[in-house]
């Protein structure tokens, strides 16, 4: 027997979930993330070049073909680095991230012609997890994928662990 308690609306004559429907907060100001909708609208997907996150986005391409929706590949330039404390580190800096975004872009147009999906890649400065929750607002996404840092010696990354922690929609971390 389950401890979960129904309630029987006289409105509609159907039944609900008093957890749920009572205490939603009407305050809009946290995002507008929709819980419990059927499907997947969007799906952001973090990407920093690595294996890892291109096993992620290999994973959200299949995701986002079986449920068709769209997927949304993101850079995330982390603006906080010693080589933005000067004008030359900031030039240099942002020159190199062009040149990482355009091989992104190039790796992924290769990798996703064949798949049948609608997908945007996004340039963000600032925080990486942050980021990642902001692009994934703008686009009203479902779901958050990243990969896992094989860099740390934990079990996640910085950015993984984060977003685990603070997003306030779905995340998958893919190995």
């Amino acid at each position: 027997m389950s401890n979960m308690s129904y309630r029987h609306c006289p409105e509609t004559g159907e039944g609900y979930h008093p957890g749920v429907a009572e205490n939603d907060s009407m305050d809009h100001t946290e995002p507008s993330f929709e819980i419990g909708k059927d499907g997947l609208g969007g799906i952001v997907v973090g990407m920093d070049g690595s294996p890892a996150s291109f096993h992620a986005a290999a994973w959200a391409a299949g995701l986002a073909r079986r449920e068709r929706s769209r997927l949304v590949l993101v850079y995330v330039e982390a603006v906080g680095g010693v080589a933005y404390w000067s004008p030359m580190g900031v030039a240099v800096a942002s020159e190199a991230a062009e040149s990482l975004v355009a091989d992104l872009k190039q790796e992924l147009v290769t990798h996703l012609k064949w798949i049948d999906i609608d997908w945007d890649f996004v340039h963000h400065r600032g925080d990486p997890a942050v980021g990642l929750e902001q692009v994934a607002e703008e686009y009203r996404s479902d779901l958050i994928v990243v990969g896992r840092s094989r860099r740390r010696g934990g079990l996640l990354g910085t950015v993984p662990a984060t977003l685990v922690v603070e997003a306030v929609r779905p995340v998958v971390v893919v190995p």
